[in-house]
C-alpha cells in the first residue's frame, strides 16, 4: 500500500487513536443510524442482523482505530483490507459507496465529539479516509476482475437453481446449487464462501448472507450447507427462509466464490482439522479435497457438536476417511461422555509440526488456539476463521 500523507496529518490521525478507543462504537453507530436514514438503498447491502447485535458498528470501530494507530505504516493492517475486500466484493460493495460512507463516518465523528472535532482533525480524516479508501477500492478492483475473467467466472449475483436439497443432521441442511443457465461454476479453492442474496416475502429490502462452500470444488454446482437459526434471533431470518421456503427447482442469487481461508492442497505434511457446530462446512470441503488429491497425507479430523442428532456429516467423513491411507477421526458430544476438545485431546491428535485449520464459535476457536499455542503451534501454522464480521480474536 504505497500512500502519500503529509506528516502533519498522520500526526493528528495518531493523536485521535485514544478518543477512537474511548468514543468508536458511539461513532460507528451514530454513522449507520444516519447513513441509513439518508441511504435507506444500502440496506440492501448491509447485514440487519449484524447492525441489530452491534457487532457491525464495533467491526468498523474495530476498523477505524487500526487505522489511526497504523497510519505511519498501513501496510500493517493490509491483511485486514484484503480479508474485509474479500466480504466487500462477495456482498457487490462498489466504489461509489466509498464516498457516501466517508461523508457520513466524518459527520458521525464532528456529531459525537462535538467542538473537540476541530476542522483540523476532520480535514486529516477525510484525507486519511480517502487514501484508506482508494486501497480498498484498488484490492477490491483487481478482485473483481480475477472473478470475472476466470473460466465461468461473473461479477455481482448471478441466479442459480436449488438442484438437490438434503437434510444433514436436526439442524443443518445442504442446498445444491447449479447455474440457472445451464453453465458450470468457477473452480474455488477449499474454505472459500459464497454470498446469497435473498428477497423475503414481507421484507423491504434483499438480505444477503455468506455460507461456505462444504463441498471439494465440482465443475457444475456448489453446495453450501446451512444452519437454520432460531426464528426470533436476527440471524435466523435468512436461514429460517432457506429452511422453510425454499425448495428443489427454487432460484437463488449467489456471488462468486470468495475468502482467503484456504487448504493449501498441494502440501503433504501433516494438517489437523478442528470445527464445532456449524463451523464444519469449510472442513468438509477441505477434508475430502485432501482426500481426493493427497490421500497419503495425515490427517485429523475433530469436530464437537451438541450431540449426535446436530452431528452433520458424519457418514461424509467416514467416506473420505475410508480413501485415505493416514488419517483419524473423531466426533465429540459436548452433551455426551466424550464431552468437549481439550488441550490434552489436541496432544493426543494433532501433528504439531504441521498446519491447524480451526473453524466455529467464537469461544471455540479462542480455547482451540489458545490451546495449539500452548503445545507449541506457532501463529503462521494455524488458520482460522470466523463467520460475521472481522472481530478481533482474543487467544493470548
Amino acid at each position: 500500500m504505497n500512500i502519500i500523507l503529509s506528516q502533519q496529518t498522520r500526526d493528528i490521525v495518531k493523536s485521535t487513536a485514544p478518543v477512537l478507543a474511548e468514543h468508536g462504537t458511539t461513532i460507528t453507530t451514530v454513522f449507520y443510524r444516519n447513513l441509513f436514514e439518508a441511504h435507506p438503498e444500502l440496506l440492501n447491502v448491509f447485514n440487519h442482523a449484524n447492525q441489530a447485535q452491534g457487532r457491525q458498528q464495533a467491526a468498523l470501530a474495530n476498523a477505524v482505530y487500526a487505522a489511526a494507530v497504523h497510519i505511519d505504516n498501513l501496510e500493517n493492517i493490509l491483511p485486514a483490507v484484503v480479508q474485509i475486500a474479500h466480504k466487500h466484493v462477495s456482498l457487490g460493495i462498489k466504489p461509489e459507496h466509498y464516498p457516501i460512507v466517508g461523508e457520513f463516518l466524518l459527520k458521525a465523528i464532528k456529531e459525537v465529539l462535538g467542538d473537540a472535532a476541530t476542522g483540523e482533525i476532520l480535514t486529516a480524516w477525510e484525507e486519511a479516509y480517502g487514501v484508506i479508501a482508494d486501497a480498498f477500492i484498488g484490492v477490491e478492483d483487481s478482485m473483481y476482475k480475477e472473478a470475472r475473467e476466470q473460466e465461468n467466472g461473473w461479477n455481482f449475483f448471478k441466479p442459480f437453481t436449488v438442484a438437490r436439497k438434503v437434510q444433514e443432521s436436526g439442524n443443518i441442511t445442504s442446498f445444491y446449487l447449479k447455474p440457472a443457465d445451464g453453465s458450470n461454476v468457477p473452480d474455488y479453492k477449499p474454505g472459500q464462501y459464497i454470498s446469497v442474496r435473498v428477497l423475503i416475502p414481507g421484507e423491504k429490502y434483499t438480505m444477503i448472507r455468506q455460507y461456505s462452500l462444504s463441498q471439494a470444488p465440482k465443475p457444475d454446482e456448489f453446495r453450501i450447507s446451512v444452519k437454520r437459526e432460531e426464528a426470533n434471533d436476527p440471524n435466523g431470518v435468512v436461514s429460517v427462509y432457506l429452511h422453510n421456503q425454499v425448495n428443489e427447482g427454487d432460484t437463488l442469487e449467489v456471488s462468486a466464490p470468495a475468502g482467503e481461508f484456504l487448504l493449501d492442497a498441494t502440501k503433504t505434511t501433516p494438517v489437523a482439522f478442528i470445527s464445532g457446530g456449524v463451523g464444519i462446512t469449510p472442513m468438509i470441503s477441505m477434508f475430502e479435497t485432501v482426500a481426493n488429491v493427497t490421500p497419503d497425507r495425515p490427517t485429523v479430523f475433530l469436530h464437537s457438536a451438541r450431540n449426535e442428532a446436530l452431528a452433520a456429516f458424519t457418514q461424509d467423513v467416514e467416506k473420505h476417511a475410508a480413501a485415505m491411507s493416514n488419517v483419524k477421526t473423531k466426533f465429540f458430544f459436548s452433551g455426551g461422555p466424550d464431552g468437549v476438545i481439550t488441550g490434552e485431546t489436541l496432544k493426543n491428535y494433532v501433528d504439531i509440526t504441521g498446519d491447524a485449520y480451526v473453524c466455529g464459535p467464537v469461544p471455540f476457536m479462542e480455547a482451540m488456539i489458545r490451546e495449539l499455542h500452548a503445545l507449541g503451534m506457532k501463529e503462521e501454522q494455524i488458520h482460522y476463521e470466523f463467520f460475521g464480521p472481522a472481530l478481533q480474536l482474543d487467544n493470548h
